[in-house]
């Protein structure tokens, strides 16, 4: 029991942190994406900024798992790579945004069509749509909230009550490990693929969206105010998330984890922190000045100059 419960405790953070920290982050994008409009200009930086680096990083991706391990892997744009989903999908939500803008009950309805795309083996394709269509209600819900939203979390009593709400999600966490299935927690696969009922899928998801914006409401409440030394790493975050996965594929193909080490409560604690200090190192302005062409491509060559105005009679 002693070597399992390690592993069961890691396998319940795990599954703590992922039912809130992908939702916030695609809540913050939503936020973020208010004033999104279809004009040529913000198409075209939405294109340098997210389908450009998706085509280039897929096909780095794809010359590093051939290098490494694969040397048939093969390149396709249809079926991103493991961590690149989230660039095709949030192209797809911007893309959205002035439908959700238009229509009435926009999250309730968002939170339809996530519950619909569970019971629809047909979006388990090779984009991402299911992942899309599940996450879709966290970008919409972002897109209705204002700044003081945001303020309302700040106050005293959701602190004080964010810190036993969070003790308890853990403890179900843990509760759940052994009884239900992670995959649920990624949103790829339908109910079908997931080899349940149909009714689960949506059950599924309309629990998992409570329970992702109270701890959600519960993790914004500690996040600090103002300018600090963590602002400038929250702005290159990007790379962080586009980078890491060179290093976690490098470290498994490498043979690193197969260390008995590893398997310990102290190895657990080991690849937790360095996984800290990583992050926080590919997250620093010198790799965004170094790696900006790949991840913030600004392609003014490539752009068609706009057309003069026409004279004033």
């Amino acid at each position: 029991m002693g070597a399992a419960a390690p592993g069961r405790l890691v396998e319940a953070a795990y599954t703590f942190i992922y039912t809130f920290h992908m939702p916030v982050f695609i809540l913050i994008a939503g936020y973020f994406s208010r004033n999104f409009e279809l004009r040529p200009d913000r198409v075209w930086k939405l294109v340098t900024s997210l389908l450009v680096p998706y085509i280039l990083f897929e096909t780095l991706y794809t010359l590093f798992e051939r290098a490494v391990d694969k040397p048939g892997y093969s390149l396709s744009l249809l079926e991103p790579y493991w961590l690149l989903w989230f660039l095709p999908a949030l192209f797809l939500w911007r893309l959205s945004t002035p439908l959700w803008q238009t229509v009435r009950f926009p999250v309730l309805a968002s939170l339809a069509i996530a519950a619909l795309a569970t019971v629809s083996p047909a979006a388990d394709g090779s984009l991402p749509v299911q992942r899309a269509l599940q996450f879709l209600p966290f970008y919409v819900l972002g897109l209705r909230l204002r700044s003081e939203h945001f303020a309302a979390l700040r106050s005293t009593w959701v602190r004080v009550v964010s810190v036993p709400v969070f003790a308890a999600g853990m403890l179900l966490a843990y509760w759940l490990v052994p009884r239900t299935s992670t995959s649920w927690f990624f949103r790829k696969n339908s109910a079908q693929r997931m080899d349940t009922a149909d009714w689960t899928g949506p059950t599924v998801t309309l629990l998992l969206f409570v329970a992702a914006i109270v701890l959600g409401a519960c993790f914004l409440a500690w996040v600090p105010r103002g300018r600090n030394w963590m602002t400038s790493l929250g702005i290159c975050t990007l790379y962080g998330y586009l980078l890491h996965g060179f290093v976690v594929r490098g470290l498994k193909y490498g043979g690193f984890y197969e260390d008995p080490f590893f398997d310990t409560t102290m190895g657990t604690v080991a690849v937790t922190l360095g996984a800290v200090v990583i992050m926080t190192l590919l997250c620093t302005p010198p790799v965004r000045r170094l790696l900006r062409p790949l991840v913030e491509p600004r392609m003014a060559w490539a752009r068609q100059k706009p057309p003069p105005a026409a004279p004033t009679p």
